[in-house]
């Protein structure tokens, strides 16, 4: 079946979907395939929970409401970019080392003020993610904002080649994958094939202008739209206070985010230039910032058994570690108290990069720290070392916590977001 028939097949259904579990009435299912699993091997339970059609790739599973295709991963693509190709939404694509998800939800919520949007569910920001967003674009839509997420090379082009992106934003480049980048240049490199795409094809960019490799990358690019604290040529915005949470000032206008930390101050900005590109009212603006909560281990603030939890374990690398060890050195609190989780993805520079991080704990002067995974275990630090959670678990046990601040970072694999249960 060529590409616009599937793609009329698909303009029936009611959704997309590559897991039976999350079947509705309708769907087109995409049978992927996995290390662990064979997508061919659910098309019938698909079709059994609701299924309108299942996309297959293997002759065996053929049948009734099945389409047989040479590859479903491939297909998926193709069909995702001939949607994009055939919609006359706005893409706005978001690529960074650090604040990815959370700038793409700032800037759905500050355009949804005025405009028709969907954005990148979660993180869903791969090669399958981001074409199971664009096939989220509806008749009316009018932008959608897709997050892209890379681990090494080339990635992000190939990204970019299914979204065909009309406009851009890189949050930041840091010390994060870089097992798969081959170093921060690497990731320079890599995350900066959003730009090579759009200025190839003439589109806009939006940039954080204060950030000396964005100013170098860009240069005398023409089509750039930026904001910064200090240079008159781009929009003007500037950073209260970040005590803990972040507020802004532009043309006047305070803005009180529900975001800590100064390293959400750009993603703040992020939004608000965007706003501004897209003629959103400043007001609008506003309500677009103030209104977004954050949620899902990003960031949030939970009041527990008298504490106060910072916890924020959906994600660490060296970049965002350091920042939020230093935005939490700031701020005002009580009793203040690290649980730190291995970082990772960082190769050959584990042992280095947890070391800098132990080393700017007591740089810092903070006093109640836990440093949880077998990179922290490694490093030399007066704090305590718990090799597992487990031996975190049965450290905590013993103790009676007096009323605290408290900060919970560590990368997703690490799950941290557990320790709420022993506080």
């Amino acid at each position: 079946m060529k590409i616009n028939e599937l793609h009329q097949v698909f303009l029936k259904c009611s959704g997309v979907c590559t897991d039976t579990r999350k079947i509705k009435s309708g769907d087109l299912f995409f049978a992927l395939k996995g290390d662990n699993f064979n997508g061919n091997e659910y098309a019938e339970e698909a079709l059994a929970k609701g299924a309108a059609y299942a996309v297959i790739d293997e002759e065996k599973y053929s049948g009734n409401q099945k389409i047989l295709v040479e590859d479903v991963l491939k297909t998926l693509q193709e069909l995702a970019n001939y949607h994009r190709r055939n919609s006359s939404a706005k893409i706005i694509g978001l690529t960074g080392s650090n604040g990815k998800t959370t700038t793409k939800e700032l800037i759905n919520s500050v355009l949804s003020q005025k405009y028709r949007t969907v954005a990148t569910s979660g993180n869903l920001n791969n090669h399958i993610g981001v074409p199971l967003t664009l096939l989220s674009i509806e008749e009316n839509t009018e932008i959608a904002i897709v997050e892209m997420g890379a681990n090494h090379q080339k990635e992000i082009a190939f990204l970019c080649s299914i979204a065909e992106p009309d406009f851009g934003y890189i949050t930041n480049f840091g010390k994060a994958h870089l097992e798969g980048f081959g170093g921060v240049e690497g990731v320079i490199k890599g995350k900066s094939e959003l730009y090579d795409f759009l200025m190839v094809h003439d589109k806009v960019i939006f940039m954080n202008a204060d950030d000396p490799i964005q100013k170098e990358k860009l240069g005398d690019y023409i089509k750039k739209y930026g904001f910064s604290t200090m240079d008159q040529r781009f929009y003007p915005i500037h950073l209260i206070s970040a005590n803990p949470f972040v507020s802004i000032k532009a043309e006047g206008i305070t803005i009180l985010s529900n975001l800590i930390g100064e390293y959400n101050f750009t993603n703040c900005c992020a939004a608000i230039i965007m706003g501004k590109y897209f003629n959103v009212e400043l007001k609008n603006i506003k309500a677009g910032i103030e209104g977004y909560v954050p949620a899902n281990n990003r960031s949030q603030i939970i009041d527990r058994n008298e504490h106060m939890i910072i916890l924020d374990a959906y994600n660490a690398n060296p970049t965002s570690m350091s920042a939020a060890l230093q935005n939490f050195a700031k701020m005002s609190g009580r009793n203040k108290i690290l649980f730190l989780g291995d970082m990772f993805e960082l190769g050959e520079s584990a042992h280095e990069e947890h070391q800098k991080i132990a080393d700017l704990i007591k740089q810092l002067g903070f006093d109640n720290v836990f440093l949880v995974g077998k990179n922290f275990f490694k490093v030399k630090s007066e704090f305590p070392k718990l090799g597992t959670f487990d031996q975190l678990k049965q450290n905590l046990e013993s103790l009676e916590l007096p009323k605290s601040t408290i900060l919970i970072k560590g990368s997703r694999g690490m799950a941290l977001e557990r320790i709420l249960e022993l506080i």
